[in-house]
């Protein structure tokens, strides 16, 4: 598997735009995004659980229920929720991509990102839908920048891989840097791939890739109302398609999570307002489960992150996440470990502290990328968590966030 340029472009038969169609303010913001496959594809999504969901989630879930799609429309800027012309409003959206491309209305997926329950007008969107049509081509970065709201870099990630001797590709954009602790996805990603999959067996690697990656990522501890996760597989790879468990399902299964723990790092390390991105890495638990619920405590600990912010190893606020988190634990067992590029630091062992150089954590814990190494010395339970540090900046971008 290697890296390569194109993000959702780089799969065969995709194209991307994004533009600026006024609803953001800034006129040198894009704020409308378009993903569109030469042909019919299979698709997969996922969205938030909160009980309050944007309309294009409501819209989208009818579009896909047959398992199929082959494009996806995005504003920034406006969430489209909580309003009560919304799902009119994202059939509109859906109603001009097909006016202007000859793709049934049916046939795309729509999301929103922004303020939640402002008004959206159809009128600014659809006075960019020319430019944005005709602009389609090699443009996944305009795509990634049109989904952006407070993130301060486009994020977009391109896989090769080969199944059955043919060359095939995975790409995506993803926007998301705060109202992040997702219990499916985060904010808004969109993956593309020409791999040959059945909708039943895309679904199904989707569902389960995102409990290790998306589910595992929190910048504040709050779940959007427009979390949505959508892949798109074109099948023009001209691989054997993949309709059952296989050897085949298992490669794109993991094509598909090096894409996924790609933008979960990305994610969590552009929170609002961070300086450093924090992976905290659990062995050693009683369970999968119990190891989840560690690394998310530890990640999305107010204390925690405030701490690392510092750079300051106060590694009794980690014990203090895992004795909350709910996980059958011995804590009389627990190692704790910081590590960075700077070296790595031993400062807990067997529940107790341990004597450690107070110059040297602030060396390791100054760099801008974390490890949280915890091992609970009991079974084989493991998983990994992202997450960032707290800031005075994450409260000054959401004091004034509508504004």
């Amino acid at each position: 598997m290697k890296k390569i340029e194109g993000g959702v472009c780089a799969p065969e038969g995709f194209k991307a735009n994004g533009v600026h169609c006024g609803i953001r303010k800034n006129k040198t913001k894009r704020d409308l995004a378009l993903i569109v496959s030469d042909v019919r594809c299979s698709a997969a999504c996922v969205y938030t659980q909160n009980l309050v969901k944007g309309a294009p989630i409501t819209v989208t879930k009818r579009h896909v229920a047959d398992g199929y799609a082959q494009a996806i429309v995005c504003n920034s800027g406006n969430a489209n929720t909580c309003n009560a012309n919304g799902e009119e409003i994202a059939e509109g959206m859906c109603g001009l991509v097909s006016d202007k491309t000859g793709i049934p209305a049916e046939d795309v997926v729509v999301a929103s990102t922004g303020v939640i329950g402002q008004p959206l007008s159809l009128e600014p969107i659809a006075a960019g839908m020319d430019e944005l049509v005709k602009g389609l081509g090699d443009n996944s970065l305009f795509a990634a920048q049109g989904i952006m709201t407070t993130d301060t870099v486009d994020k977009q990630i391109a896989y090769t891989f080969t199944l059955g001797g043919k060359e095939c590709k995975i790409g995506a954009i993803g926007k998301g840097v705060g109202m992040i602790n997702p219990n499916m996805a985060t904010m808004l990603i969109f993956i593309t791939t020409d791999v040959s999959i059945s909708p039943a067996m895309l679904q199904k690697a989707l569902s389960a890739d995102v409990k290790d990656s998306f589910n595992m990522v929190s910048v504040d501890g709050d779940t959007s109302t427009n979390d949505m996760v959508c892949v798109l597989a074109n099948g023009l790879a001209g691989n054997d398609c993949i309709e059952e468990n296989g050897k085949d399902y298992l490669i794109f299964r993991k094509a598909l999570n090096k894409v996924t723990t790609n933008l979960c790092r990305r994610i969590a390390k552009d929170g609002e307002g961070a300086t450093k991105l924090l992976e905290c890495k659990v062995s050693g638990a009683k369970s999968k489960s119990a190891a989840k619920l560690i690394a998310k405590s530890i990640i999305k600990s107010s204390l925690f992150k405030a701490a690392m912010f510092g750079a300051d190893a106060n590694w009794g606020r980690v014990l203090c996440a895992i004795g909350y988190a709910g996980a059958d634990a011995d804590i009389t067992k627990i190692d704790v470990d910081f590590k960075s590029k700077a070296g790595t630091l031993a400062v807990c062992r067997g529940g107790s502290g341990i004597p450690f150089s107070e110059e040297e954590a602030k060396k390791i814990l100054s760099c801008d990328e974390i490890e949280i190494l915890i091992n609970m010395n009991d079974r084989g339970g493991r998983a990994t968590a992202w997450g960032c540090d707290l800031t005075y900046d994450y409260v000054k971008i959401n004091g004034d966030y509508r504004t």
